[in-house]
């Protein structure tokens, strides 16, 4: 057994002095922590549990939108009716990831923070430059099923496996998050990390820092026409093989506003591109316009021989999402 000191800070500063020491880690809900502790991926010397703090609400924020504390439990989250009501992509991913228990104990901050889910990178007597940089990918030539298809590089070829982020991306929410240098907010379009050169890396948050709120923007024009799907090996408490967070703006005559269009399950981070959404602008919706995206995003897309499948099925999921978010299903 492995000595353990457990911390409990009151506040936000004495959080931020106690997760800052050498081997220290937070935790809230501990729903991947604690996977990665018994598999011996994550070995910290000091926990330090954040639930003391005073994250674990829904706020107004001052654009109109809301503030998520990074603290509330997924499931909290989900049936907010204000998030239920006016985020309803947002309900939908949280409520198809995990089971009900881990939904129950999973934080908002623990969520976007969760690391990949690859059997390569939780086999540590396995060759995973994410787990030990420089020492190899040893899923690249192995069972792929599960792995990237976009945003890979030679060191690494996990996916994310959040649904919630899925979701975030889209609505195209914002990362509240303290440190010693002060606060400051992160788009979520940067908040997570492609592999490049550096997989251990899976975000941008800087050593010590850590998430207080996700800020979600007004978005009344799309809260009628969002669609999360996921497709999974088994109905329940799976990882997406491919996942679709697709949100439509449509004019009385059918007309394409504004789209917005996030893929999860197929790279490193929640997979958007602005230049598919913009094609969809001012355009009559169609299945032929919407293969049309489903095109530009998958357009760089590769597979690794045991996941090509996800190439076909991400452009039919994309398809689909928009067509049922249109109503044109």
């Amino acid at each position: 057994m492995n000595p353990l000191r457990y911390e409990f800070p009151a506040d936000l500063p004495s959080a931020l002095g106690a997760s800052a020491g050498a081997g220290c880690m937070p935790i809230a809900g501990g729903t991947n922590l604690i996977d990665l502790m018994k598999e011996r991926v994550t070995q910290p010397g000091t926990l330090v549990d954040l639930n003391q703090l005073a994250l674990a609400q829904v706020e107004d924020g001052p654009d109109g939108g809301v503030l998520l504390g990074a603290l509330m439990r997924n499931a909290d989250t989900a049936y907010h009716p204000r998030v239920r009501t006016e985020y309803p992509l947002l309900s939908q991913a949280i409520l198809a990831g995990a089971s009900p228990q881990i939904r129950n104990m999973a934080s908002n901050g623990g969520n976007l923070l969760q690391r990949t889910r690859c059997h390569y990178f939780y086999d540590v007597d396995l060759a995973c430059n994410k787990r030990n940089p420089g020492s190899g990918c040893a899923a690249i030539g192995g069972v792929t099923r599960q792995h990237a298809i976009l945003g890979a590089s030679r060191h690494c070829i996990a996916t994310h496996p959040s649904d919630m982020c899925v979701a975030l991306a889209a609505l195209e929410a914002r990362v509240h998050v303290s440190g010693a240098d002060g606060e400051r907010v992160i788009a979520f379009a940067d908040f997570h990390r492609l592999p490049g050169d550096q997989p251990e890396q899976d975000t941008t948050l800087a050593p010590g820092e850590l998430i207080t709120h996700i800020a979600l923007p007004p978005a009344p024009q799309f809260a009628a026409r969002s669609v999360y799907l996921k497709f999974r090996d088994r109905a329940s408490y799976a990882f997406a093989l491919v996942s679709v967070a697709a949100m439509l703006d449509l004019a009385d005559d059918g007309t394409v506003r504004e789209a917005r269009i996030a893929l999860g399950g197929v790279a490193h981070k929640p997979w958007r591109v602005p230049a598919a959404e913009q094609v969809l602008a001012g355009q009559a919706a169609s299945p032929a316009l919407f293969s049309a995206a489903a095109d530009l995003i998958l357009a760089e897309a590769v597979g690794q021989g045991g996941n090509d499948f996800k190439i076909p099925m991400a452009h039919r999921a994309v398809v689909r999402a928009l067509m049922q978010a249109g109503g044109l299903t």
